[in-house]
């Protein structure tokens, strides 16, 4: 990873769910749900439950090192929206939870990246919304 990647403001997000982060090799689902909890112009930062990890192999290890380097997509209910990209770092927080760095895709133009980071809600500016059961 280069320099440049870490020095993208980061924005803390709030109550940004995400559905079916998916395996574009195999299209295998690796969590069925997570959330984002910061981004920036060049990735994002998702949090993923254990209890929500789907692959048995996955979910019976404290680490999900076998999914870096492996190209994603996922999808955001509250904004209707795919976005696809690289897995760059996963790590056990401890408690199962995960956090997972995904690195846009080199094909998402910049600015269209510099505008979903501006939409996306900080910390406390919307309320959350609930998937109805």
């Amino acid at each position: 990873m280069s320099k440049d990647k870490r020095t993208a403001a980061r924005k803390d997000v709030d109550f940004i769910q995400v559905h079916d982060l998916t395996a574009v090799m195999d299209y295998s689902v690796i969590a069925q749900t997570g959330q984002i909890i910061n981004a920036s112009a060049n990735g994002f930062l998702l949090q993923i439950e254990r209890k929500d990890i789907l692959p048995k192999d996955l979910k019976d290890n404290l680490t999900l090192d076998s999914t870096l380097g492996q190209q994603v997509v996922l999808y955001l209910p509250q904004m209707n929206l795919d976005l696809d990209g690289t897995i760059t770092r996963a790590s056990h927080m401890g408690r199962g939870r995960f956090v997972v760095a995904i690195d846009f895709s080199s094909e998402v133009p910049s600015y269209w990246r510099d505008c979903l980071i501006d939409l996306l809600p900080a910390p406390g500016e919307f309320e959350p919304v609930y998937d109805e059961e």
